[in-house]
């Protein structure tokens, strides 16, 4: 027999209260709720990488880099990236952002499908994202789907291969991000 559940959907101001007080985190689109589900270590490894590696690189920049706990904000959409790199004064109260140049996610079972597909048709409609990546966390393969002036072009990279993120003038080798995790991989 089949069940029907009815989705509750709440206002973008009612969503925002509820992340500012809650304990938990959620993602929203259109008016839908949707529970964070915890990384695995690995997962933290690989995001603290790069988010570190970025830091670093962009220290005394206009840019700043957070790692998932600010939310981005597309529309009517929130979502958590792991990673994302604002270039644009930052209000430190703010609860998302709605510029960056830079998008990260590192992939899982559970958020591939929609990492590929979903985030990826919303974040390419922020006017001034540059460049939208994402990382496997099984193995050393990035994809970076880079803004271009003939539309979004993408660069698959693996172990041995030079990540540039030309956004923020960033590069480095691939392998670099899974530094903590190789004795790990398959």
């Amino acid at each position: 027999m089949r069940s029907v559940k009815k989705v509750e959907r709440i206002g973008v101001d009612d969503y925002l209260r509820l992340e500012e007080r809650g304990e938990e985190r959620h993602e929203y689109v259109h008016g839908a709720i949707y529970a964070m589900v915890g990384g695995t270590a690995r997962h933290n490894l690989i995001a603290t990488a790069m988010t570190s590696a970025l830091r670093a690189h962009l220290k005394d920049t206009p840019c700043t880099v957070f790692m998932s706990d600010m939310k981005v904000r597309v529309d009517d959409v929130f979502y958590y990236p792991d990673v994302m790199t604002v270039c644009t004064p930052v209000d430190p109260g703010s609860l998302f952002q709605t510029e960056p140049v830079l998008l990260i996610e590192v992939l899982s079972k559970s958020t591939e499908s929609k990492d590929r597909l979903e985030k990826l048709v919303a974040y390419q409609s922020i006017p001034g994202l540059q460049e939208y990546v994402l990382v496997a966390q099984d193995k050393v393969a990035i994809d970076i789907y880079r803004r271009s002036e003939s539309g979004w072009q993408l660069e698959s990279l693996s172990y041995g291969d030079t990540v540039t993120f030309e956004s923020v003038h960033f590069e480095a080798p691939a392998e670099m991000f899974y530094e903590d995790v190789l004795g790990s991989l398959k």
